[in-house]
């Protein structure tokens, strides 16, 4: 897919706010400080799309971006954020679980995961629960030029591998880094046959 032209569109506190047209939404998630808004940017091919920041955790409203004028990329808030306080992250909560749950619209969440890291509790809840929500989500694992090409693909596949005790089918997944634009073309190639089939459904 080439992306000609991406830009914002919205910020909303409440999935009733959201844009009232019906394109196709992909939406992102992670934990805080996972490396969304350069994933995202990197995918955009647009530097300052999605606002990067030194303080994890600042993403606080659902972030519309359209996309060739035709799908919107949606930037969630981060999950488990510890210096949030109790009610500001019951909200956020409530927030991202209303948006999934209830958004027609909502075609594909990539839930994103750094590739270093031991599988973390939340990140398996958090996919846990979309599964039985019947959500239809992929993973990608972020910040793979920090390990090197071979380590990077050991850790997914051994996270994928855990997965295995819940899951018989396992969600698709992507080897991503903004900083080298691995799994670029991977990932909008996905998007790009998810709109074609919702077109050839219309």
């Amino acid at each position: 897919m080439d992306i000609k032209k991406s830009e914002f569109c919205i910020s909303s506190p409440t999935v009733s706010k959201c844009p009232k047209d019906n394109k196709p939404e992909y939406a992102f998630i992670g934990r805080s400080n996972v490396g969304k808004s350069s994933l995202i940017n990197m995918l955009c091919n647009h530097k300052g799309l999605a606002k990067t920041s030194s303080t994890p955790g600042k993403t606080l409203l659902i972030n519309h971006f359209i996309v060739n004028n035709s799908w919107y990329l949606v930037d969630l808030p981060g999950y488990g954020f510890a210096k949030r306080s109790k009610s500001v992250q019951q909200k956020l909560e409530q927030m991202i679980s209303g948006y999934i749950l209830q958004r027609e619209q909502l075609v594909n969440v990539f839930v994103l995961i750094d590739i270093r890291h031991d599988p973390q509790l939340i990140d398996r809840e958090f996919i846990d629960w979309l599964g039985e929500s019947n959500i239809p989500f992929s993973i990608v694992f972020t910040k793979a030029d920090k390990l090197g090409p071979v380590k990077a693909r050991q850790n997914a596949t051994a996270w994928m591998e855990k997965l295995k005790d819940r899951w018989e089918t396992l969600p698709p997944y992507f080897i991503t880094s903004a900083e080298k634009k691995t799994g670029r073309e991977e990932v909008l190639d996905y998007i790009d046959q998810i709109n074609k089939s919702l077109e050839a459904d219309n």
